[in-house]
Parts: C-alpha cells; structure tokens; sequence
C-alpha cells in the first residue's frame, strides 16, 4: 500500500481533510460540516451562537458573511485590477500570461525564471529558477491535480467557491538580502492592523518556522501551526507602508490577511486570505485565540 494512503487510513483528522477537500462530504450542508470538522480538528464543540475566539468567528464569518466580492479578492488574477485601482499599480507583480490549462502554456515566450500559481486555492505553486532544468512532467501533474480541485470543498471557505480555475505566471522576485521571496502577513480588522507573522525557513529542511508581532512589531509569546524560529526575524524595512497598505485594504472586512512581500526595499502585494489556517489550528497558549477574536466585531 503507497504508504501517503496508510497514513491518510490511519489519521481519522487527515482522512476527513481528505475526503472533504476531494467533495466526498457535498453532500453535507456548509454548517453541519464546518461543525464536525472543528471537532474533529480542535477537539471541542464550536460555539455559533455566542462566538469568542478568534478560531469560532472565523468559522461564523464563512456563514454569514458572503459578499460577492470576497470571490474577486481571493482570485490571484482578478484581484490584481482592484489593488490597482485601490493603492496602485506600482504594487502590483506583473502576470506574464493566464492559461485555463498546463498545456496552453508556450514556455518559450516565458524568462529563464518565473513562477506559476493556481488562482484559485494555496497550493498550486511551481517556482522555476532555471526554465532549463525544469520538470514539465513533475509540474504538470501537481497544477493539473490542484486545477481539479475546488478549493471551498475541505474547509467550506466560502469566497473560493466559484473562483475560475486558472494558471498565471508572474516574475520570479528574490530579495538580495534575505535571499529569499519573505512575505509579511498582517492580520486587520475593518481597516485596522493588530498584527503580523512571518514565516522563515520555508522550503529547509527543518521546519517552517511562525514568528508573531504586534503592530509596533514586538514578537508575541505564542505559537500558531508551527513553532518560533530561534534567531527572530528583522523588522521590514517598508513596515509603515506595508501597515498603512493592509489597513486601507481591510476597510469595510470584519477580518482578513494582507499578505505583502518586501522586495529589496519595494513592497508588493500578495494576496488576501480571510481564513488564517480555515480557523482550525489551535494557538498556544489558548488565550491569545480570545485575544484575537476580541478583535473581531461580528454583525449580522
């Protein structure tokens, strides 16, 4: 047996995410299973009804707040018009082409390094440094397998539902100090920034490490999906600007994070996620999922 199934068999949490990401639970109304996957995932029952924690209000907002609009600003291309318009286009990482499949993509017309994203979900990620040695068949399989999917289906994130299934390529952007693409997520709340973390260590071998800060970037005491890295992360260069461009993004939002890159002393914007971690990862300690959901006003 591929021993990625015996795995999937054995884990009763990772087999549910399975299932429910491929729509074998479809059948199953949007709040009856965002109720059994919080159990299962955080091991208590979610409170609807009077919501405290950051984690349960992210699962009330994914009910109740369905504005059209949430689809267009997770779309990693649609959403591309509207920071335009919004904070400008000097913001903004140009797309070298769109593509509704791998096949159409004439790699010949593309530089010697670029990246290639789904537009609709997190994964669908192929970053190329050397177009000469590049896997076309490795790549292929893993954008083909993420352009299947509906990235709504495991955590019933309701702005990715009816997002086009499409391919873009960007420039491919590293940052001459950190020698890396670092991106710096701010969590606002209706135009107000509370926070941020970064992630270091990404593609090492030792794992990915989440460093919080507050919005005058002192490093906070807990831990969210992975631990602290040893050494903390330097403050960005273009914080206030990067503060000041999140906040203007999330007026009108009750929560949402404004993911921005610094490119060697530029900012650029990466993407807006509404549903930190689809509100199923537990903080530690648990108090700062009270603090963070203090943060959010919920209205009907």
């Amino acid at each position: 047996m591929d021993s990625r199934i015996f795995k999937i068999l054995k884990n009763p949490k990772l087999l549910f995410l399975t299932l429910g990401q491929r729509g074998f639970f479809n059948w199953m109304d949007d709040e009856k299973y965002i109720k059994i996957a919080y159990k299962i995932l955080m091991k208590k029952p979610l409170n609807l009804d009077n919501p405290k924690t950051y984690s349960e209000k992210l699962q009330w907002i994914k009910l109740n707040d369905r504005r059209p609009e949430y689809t267009m600003l997770v779309d990693k291309y649609a959403v591309k018009e509207y920071i335009s318009k919004t904070i400008g286009d000097q913001y903004v990482i140009p797309t070298l082409g769109v593509w509704s499949h791998f096949d159409e993509i004439d790699f010949d017309l593309l530089p010697n390094q670029f990246v290639l994203k789904c537009t609709h979900d997190s994964g669908g990620l192929i970053i190329c440094k050397d177009k000469t040695k590049l896997d076309k068949v490795k790549a292929k399989k893993k954008i083909e397998e993420c352009l299947r999917h509906n990235f709504f289906y495991g955590q019933r994130e309701w702005p990715y539902k009816n997002v086009p299934h499409r391919i873009i390529a960007e420039p491919y952007m590293e940052d001459k100090k950190t020698k890396d693409l670092r991106d710096y997520k701010f969590f606002a709340f209706d135009g107000m920034v509370r926070a941020l973390f970064i992630a270091t260590e990404r593609g090492s071998k030792e794992e990915t490490k989440f460093d919080f800060f507050d919005d005058d970037f002192k490093h906070l005491p807990f831990r969210n999906g992975h631990p602290n890295a040893e050494k903390l992360p330097e403050k960005p260069v273009c914080f206030d600007e990067m503060k000041e461009l999140a906040s203007k993004l999330s007026k009108g939002i009750p929560e949402v994070r404004v993911d921005l890159y610094e490119v060697n002393g530029k900012v650029y914007f990466g993407e807006m996620t509404f549903f930190h971690w689809s509100g199923f990862k537990s903080f530690d300690p648990d108090k700062w999922d009270y603090k963070f959901g203090e943060w959010i006003v919920l209205k009907k």
